[in-house]
């Protein structure tokens, strides 16, 4: 079969077009010297735009994140009830009190009954000076069924004593104690645990003079306490530490995260055993300064029976 000739006059008659449209090499004209200044001052603005995003934008965006989170043996007084979740805030270098007064304030407007908070108050290393001044502000915390604190690797690292003191003085003590909460006549509890890293004690120890058939809501910094050795049931987890890997690169997920386990980045996670982990992406940094795609987040967590 020959070929169509009407297709191939339409054809020819739209490359004759294209060809008289074209711009030959010999008629473009050079840009002049301003245009190349333009084009490379554009260039240079957008390379620092992507370089300051991570750095003063993004990681100074502090999100309130709301989850549904199922609880085995949640009683019945307790269904709905909102957990504001603080961690790693991280007070020092990059993380004025000013900061962290707004995230305090921000917490205490967001309707919980009770607040957790799950260590890494501070960055400094052997030294007392930022936890007395970040502790005064975090004193402002409230909620109707309390504000409960434990402590982080970063807070044993700066001074635990001094730590300690502050987790006294301001009535949120959790560290290795255990508090029972009461609503209608029902009751959860809510354990303080040691830092994986620095105090860890066996969860069964953490856990006793608990009654067996009364729900446990466990706060431990680290995420990876969940993967040692226990026999005792824990209901839920909630847990810091991993600030979610502070960058989440698309489709790949966060290359740095610092715990054993790296399925623990951030969210609602599920352990070997089966129990159910909360871990929040937090507020400050510690690793490096930037957050990419893993904004800092005050987290509230409506529980509900599982």
């Amino acid at each position: 079969m020959g070929l169509n000739p009407l297709f191939l006059t339409r054809n020819a008659n739209a490359e004759a077009a294209l060809a008289e449209k074209a711009i030959h090499p010999d008629k473009m004209k050079p840009l002049t010297r301003r245009q190349l200044i333009k084009i490379f001052a554009a260039g240079g603005g957008l390379l620092a735009l992507m370089g300051a995003y991570p750095v003063f934008i993004e990681r100074s965006i502090v999100l309130m994140t709301r989850y549904r989170i199922p609880v085995p043996n949640l009683p019945n007084a307790f269904e709905g009830l909102k957990v504001v979740h603080l961690t790693d805030i991280h007070h020092g270098f990059l993380v004025s009190l000013d900061f962290v007064r707004g995230v305090i304030q921000r917490a205490n407007e967001a309707g919980g009954d009770v607040v957790v908070c799950t260590g890494d108050y501070v960055h400094e290393k052997k030294a007392t000076g930022q936890i007395d001044a970040v502790w005064p502000v975090m004193a402002e915390l409230e909620a109707p069924l309390g504000v409960y604190s434990i402590l982080g690797n970063h807070d044993h690292w700066a001074d635990t004593d001094r730590s300690v003191h502050w987790l006294q003085e301001t009535g949120q003590d959790l560290h290795h104690k255990r508090k029972s909460i009461e609503r209608d006549g029902e009751r959860l509890w809510l354990v303080g645990v040691g830092d994986y890293w620095e105090d860890h004690k066996d969860l069964d120890v953490e856990l006793e003079g608990i009654p067996d058939d009364e729900c446990r809501i466990v706060l431990a910094h680290n995420p990876d306490t969940a993967d040692t050795s226990y026999d005792d049931r824990i209901d839920l987890m909630i847990s810091g530490h991993t600030h979610g890997g502070q960058v989440v690169i698309p489709f790949v997920g966060p290359p740095v995260l610092p715990v054993k386990n790296k399925r623990y980045s951030s969210g609602l996670k599920t352990s070997a055993k089966g129990l159910n982990i909360f871990i929040s992406r937090g507020i400050g940094w510690a690793i490096y300064p930037i957050r990419f795609n893993c904004y800092p987040e005050i987290a509230v967590l409506e529980l509900v029976q599982a």
